[in-house]
């Protein structure tokens, strides 16, 4: 590694020696500096763009130029003539002034469009072939070498720090709900432009009113080839691993006309590429982003499905993909559009994770635990989307979009503790959602934006665990783990197995419903009333009951769990929530800020009625203010504070008050009379892409103060892991305070990153009655270097260190951990024909300054096409070519402090064929 990083500073000091600079001053025909010019250098002899910038506020430009040569400067600037001038560069600076006259043709355009990175009023435009050295497939290669742009662990989009939204091709939505799927399928040679929409808003009406600083869409631009034909490409292999037989298949094809276009995905393969994970199939089915604020009333809807684990190449032995999607999108008119995607995505995986936990409070025995898991999920999804656009001023949507699944899940437990367990979930849930919102201008001065939103889902989780017991020592002191925990919830303790299951059935019904009325009052302000109201209902039902060993069923009769006398084996509950609220807020541009404060008065009711007989009540008014400001330093420069304070109700999983239980050591008892939490939320954003110096810097803080947030009360049997909770309102408030960021700089071909975070979380909960104060404490480091050449190969070297330290008030120790993560990537495009990647890290995990586990990865692939332009292109894919059986990762939580060992998928070593279309 100390060998790879010399040469990286050699490399970087190697170039910029053998470059000076041109520099100057862009001012118009008076005088007046002009900011975001185009300023290129052409080399005369390779015929292409050596070097390019953009002009500052004060109209300053700089650009990297090789000694001795002759280039073409150019300079253009929208409603000016361009510039262009012949300078041969010697071996000093130099330094030259230009001034540009108007020229209302607007020549230029066609320079403009040649530009590695344009910027056009929110919009960044790049040029991808600009970025590119021919080892790119997909747009995924491409948009990690865009400044600004970064791919995060989960694999989603980030500009400037902030989530992409979308992704369009051509202006027509590419599966709507995850960028994953564009990413990752749409071949790079596809690729024209890459344009970045910032302060995005697919309501043209509401651009002009609305701060949208936080909205990020990208759109893709193909090239004039890729249109009116089929493009794409198919893939096919195998191999073979130490296990099994490997195979792939995966058919990527697209067709685009400017009436209608159509993208069909498959995938067939055991080799660990997972195209669609459970997590992202459920961002699929997610709730229609609003076109206006949030209001500040949030309910949280919880997931009572099964305890599915994501899988993944870096946390699973054995992974099985299928995958077929179908989107489409048609314009009959220019009036009407319509769009949508058909996908069923089934996964089958194996996991095998030990766990030594460490429990916090010292009588509770620490735990060591080996688990396997078998799991296979099959979900079906769907989007219909419609956009009616009348004339200017009338907009109408309709989206509807649902998610069935049918998930199974079977887990093998050797438990230190608890003695050998099996456990078995099954689900077949679905989620319906369905988004209507009417946009309409009345006069210059009003405009109506209607939104409803209507949510329905249904969850029938099925449990089964069974545990081993010996009848013969249940009174003893060395009885079973689970014997106590047995008692208080009144099961037959004669069995030879523990077998417990349990039905749930939850339903949800949800109508959210908002008018918004925006009335300009001139250029620079407006107000907007919000008036509207959420209607939800919620049912949830339960049974939980033992099965003996001969087969009969017993119904428990608890005795006590988390301080709750006798409560109830199963659950009726009936769950309804109101808000009806009403809004002001009034927007004012002064200068370079943007000032919006604004309120909201709510009136909330919540009931909900226990087995038909207790009804809990809560009825209370609402007065919520919020604050924001923008300051505008410069068009690519701004910071912005936020504040507001919101109302956090919880679902009807946390009210209903009988057993249910979460897991074999985890059994939970709802707390009907919760009431609502509310929080104070204080944001700080800074957002600086500078093309004048190639740098970017973008950095968050936040703290949040939580109110009667709902935690939980939790009792562990003694001498036993078991535990037992119920919900509570914490007594003292919960804090949380985060910080990031990032800066990254390019310096000729080098591409430079520093990145950082802190994160501070102080929580309350009783455990065994005591309350107990829990303080989280993390940050970290991580720094890139790697070069972005198109004639030659590319190095990257990025290092990450994570420090997570735990403090809590049951014991004095503070237990601290770190991880080291150096990494390595190559790239390199040879000959016109063959490709050579790969990628290398290392991870050291410590605890309380010991070291726990290293491991490394290392995965390469091979690739072989006779020029750029080949049909057929032939790969050799190596993924964990180091053999390495398992990753070691350490969480913390109120509770213990865990460090789990993860088993991952073997050495695999695969030849594929792709076939471009």
């Amino acid at each position: 590694m100390k060998k790879i990083l010399l040469i990286a500073i050699f490399m970087v000091t190697f170039i910029t020696s053998a470059q000076i600079k041109l520099s100057g001053i862009v001012k118009d025909s008076i005088g007046a500096p002009l900011e975001m010019a185009n300023v290129i250098a052409i080399d005369t002899v390779a015929k292409r763009i050596s070097s390019f910038g953009f002009t500052d506020a004060n109209g300053n430009f700089k650009l990297d130029l090789q000694k001795n040569k002759v280039y073409n400067i150019k300079i253009s600037y929208v409603g000016f003539k361009e510039i262009s001038e012949f300078i041969k560069s010697k071996s000093e600076n130099i330094t030259k002034d230009y001034i540009m006259l108007e020229d209302n043709m607007l020549d230029g355009i066609n320079i403009v469009s040649k530009m590695p990175v344009t910027i056009k009023g929110d919009t960044i435009i790049y040029n991808a072939d600009s970025f590119k050295n021919g080892s790119e497939r997909k747009l995924k290669d491409v948009l990690e070498k865009l400044p600004g742009v970064e791919i995060n662990d989960q694999g989603q989009i980030e500009v400037e720090g902030k989530a992409v939204e979308k992704i369009m091709v051509d202006g027509k939505e590419f599966f709507s709900g995850d960028t994953k799927l564009a990413t990752e399928n749409i071949p790079s040679n596809a690729v024209d432009k890459i344009q970045v929409l910032r302060n995005y808003s697919n309501v043209s009406q509401l651009s002009g009113v609305q701060n949208n600083q936080d909205r990020v869409a990208i759109n893709i631009k193909l090239k004039e080839g890729k249109k009116n034909f089929w493009f794409g490409d198919v893939s096919f292999g195998g191999g073979q691993s130490q296990d099994e037989t490997l195979y792939l298949f995966q058919p990527k094809l697209f067709y685009y006309t400017p009436k209608y276009t159509i993208n069909i995905i498959g995938d067939v393969n055991n080799l660990g590429d997972v195209v669609i994970s459970r997590r992202d199939a459920r961002s699929f089915g997610g709730s229609f982003q609003s076109q206006s604020p949030s209001n500040g009333t949030n309910i949280n809807i919880a997931d009572a499905g099964i305890g599915f684990l994501n899988a993944g190449a870096r946390n699973a032995n054995r992974i099985e993909s299928k995958l077929s999607a179908l989107n489409f999108s048609y314009s009959p008119n220019k009036k009407l559009d319509l769009s949508g995607f058909l996908i069923w995505s089934g996964n089958s995986n194996g996991q095998r994770n030990i766990s030594d936990i460490d429990y916090v409070d010292p009588n509770i025995p620490d735990e060591f635990r080996d688990t396997k898991t078998d799991q296979t999920s099959n979900t079906g999804l769907f989007r219909f989307s419609s956009i009616y656009k009348k004339d200017f001023n009338n907009q109408l949507n309709y989206n509807v979009a649902g998610r069935f699944s049918n998930e199974f899940s079977n887990q093998s437990i050797e438990s230190r503790v608890l003695s050998d367990i099996v456990q078995d979930e099954n689900a077949t849930p679905y989620t319906i959602n369905q988004d209507f919102s009417y946009f309409y201008t009345a006069s210059e001065k009003s405009i109506f934006a209607l939104e409803v939103k209507h949510l329905l889902q249904d969850e029938d989780p099925f449990y089964v665990a069974s545990l081993e017991n010996d009848p013969n020592n249940n009174d003893d002191a060395d009885n079973d783990g689970f014997d106590d925990a047995a008692e208080n919830l009144g099961l037959d303790r004669t069995n030879m197995f523990y077998t417990l299951e349990q039905d749930r059935k939850v339903k949800t019904n949800q109508l959210d419903a908002k008018l918004d009325y925006y009335y300009i009052l001139n250029q620079k302000s407006n107000l907007n009333f919000v008036t509207g109201t959420i209607l939800s209902s919620q049912n949830f039902n339960s049974r939980f009951f033992q099965i003996l060993d001969n087969g009969a069923e017993l119904d428990p009769n608890p005795t006590n769990i988390t301080g709750i006398e006798n409560p109830e084996i199963t659950n009726d509950t009936q769950y309804n929530f109101t808000d009806i609220y009403a809004g002001l807020r009034y927007r004012l541009k002064a200068g370079i800020f943007t000032f919006t404060p604004g309120f909201t008065v709510h009136s909330y009711n919540s009931n909900n009625t226990q087995y038909g007989l207790e009804t809990f009540t809560d009825e209370f008014f609402k007065f919520l203010p919020e604050f924001e400001t923008i300051a505008q330093f410069k068009r690519s420069e701004s910071l912005t504070f936020t504040y507001r304070q919101e109302v956090n109700f919880t679902d009807v999983n946390q009210i209903a008050r009988g057993i249910v239980a979460n897991n074999y050591d985890s059994f939970f008892a709802g707390n009907p009379e919760l009431i609502n939490s509310s929080f104070h939320n204080v944001s700080l954003r800074y957002s600086s892409f500078n093309l004048f110096n190639n740098s970017n810097v973008f950095s968050r803080i936040n703290y949040r103060r939580t109110i009667d947030q709902v935690n939980r009360n939790t009792n562990f049997a003694p001498g036993s892991v078991v535990a037992s909770s119920t919900s509570i309102n914490s007594p003292l408030d919960n804090e949380s305070f985060s910080a990031s960021l990032f800066a990254g700089k390019r310096i000729g071909k080098i591409q430079t990153r520093l990145g950082g975070s802190y994160n501070y979380n102080k929580s309350y909960q009783f455990i065994n009655e005591d309350e107990n104060t829990n303080i989280n404490t993390g940050y970290g480091f991580n720094t890139r270097i790697g070069t972005n050449f198109t004639k030659a190969p590319n190095v990257t070297l990025s290092y990450n260190v994570n420090f997570s330290n735990q403090e809590n008030s049951s014991r004095a120790q503070v237990f601290k951990s770190v991880n080291h993560r150096p990494s390595i990537n190559f790239d390199a495009y040879i000959w016109n024909s063959v490709t050579l990647t790969s990628d290398f890290s290392f991870n050291e995990q410590r605890q309380n300054g010991v070291t726990t586990n290293t491991f490394s990865i290392w995965n390469a692939k091979l690739a072989y096409r006779k020029d750029r332009d080949a049909k057929l292109e032939y790969e050799v894919v190596g993924n964990n070519l180091l053999a390495t059986g398992s990753e070691a990762a350490v969480s913390q939580s109120v509770f213990a402090f865990t460090l789990n060992e993860r088993f991952i998928l073997p050495r695999f070593i695969s030849f594929r064929i792709r076939y471009q279309l």
